[in-house]
């Protein structure tokens, strides 16, 4: 869930929570919010020593239905300056997210060395158009993209990923090949209006490669698609990650 990723990322999709109008079939809205630390190399064990510590807290907060998922990851293409860490929880309401915070600010783990000399950064996300599997995992990838939809776009570009890329989405999570995706905007902004994040995660190397087949398969059938969204998006901005996972979630 951080703001880089993967080029197969023509899906940016997220924008589904900035539409005015409501689709019939959207899904109801889930808050992410995420958590970025550039961690000094010589603090990484302890900062996810940190992470293992808070792990029982947040399978509570999973289990009383305050959160319907989190997890922790590292950066994987490391850029001077920029986060090494992060972390993401999810639930149904901005509240609930509120309850989850006010925890995890209590805990001992908050005054960490490898927290509090540790830049950081803070995201409050929504999403429409998502889907996991139940379970938790250990290990894994966390992958995305982020771009910025041009003025008057947002429609046209939701429809484009709708009808072309989320029914492929669904069905890697149906075999199995993805543990989830989701497409977020800002729900409190700290960016530029338009700015889409989409972000997935498997369970092993094996599925970067399952979905990037995935993606090349889609657009080679359906090659209009690309070129839409191609010019429904600006080059400004765009950005690609690639995380490790170190634990995840889903309810």
């Amino acid at each position: 869930m951080r703001k880089h990723t993967l080029c197969v990322s023509l899906l940016a999709l997220s924008s589904i929570g900035a539409l005015p109008a409501q689709d019939n079939n959207e899904k109801p809205p889930i808050y992410v919010y995420v958590s970025e630390w550039a961690v000094p190399r010589a603090e990484w064990a302890a900062f996810e020593k940190n992470d293992a510590a808070e792990k029982a807290m947040m399978d509570k907060l999973v289990a009383n239905k305050t959160l319907t998922g989190y997890g922790t990851f590292s950066n994987l293409i490391h850029q001077e300056g920029e986060p090494t860490h992060g972390s993401w929880m999810m639930a149904t309401s901005e509240g609930r997210i509120a309850k989850a915070l006010e925890m995890v600010m209590a805990a001992p783990t908050v005054a960490s060395p490898a927290l509090t000399t540790a830049k950081h950064w803070d995201y409050m996300m929504v999403s429409r158009t998502y889907n996991s599997r139940p379970g938790s995992w250990t290990g894994g990838y966390l992958a995305g993209a982020q771009w910025v939809v041009n003025p008057g776009g947002m429609r046209d570009y939701t429809r484009v990923v709708k009808s072309t890329l989320v029914p492929m989405l669904d069905q890697l999570v149906t075999h199995g090949t993805l543990l989830s995706y989701g497409m977020m905007t800002e729900d409190f902004h700290t960016g530029p209006m338009g700015k889409v994040t989409y972000y997935y995660t498997v369970a092993d190397s094996d599925g970067l490669d399952k979905v990037s087949k995935a993606f090349d398969d889609a657009f080679d059938r359906n090659p209009t698609a690309g070129m839409s969204l191609n010019s429904l998006t600006s080059r400004e901005g765009h950005r690609d990650f690639l995380d490790r996972v170190h634990t995840m979630t889903n309810q």
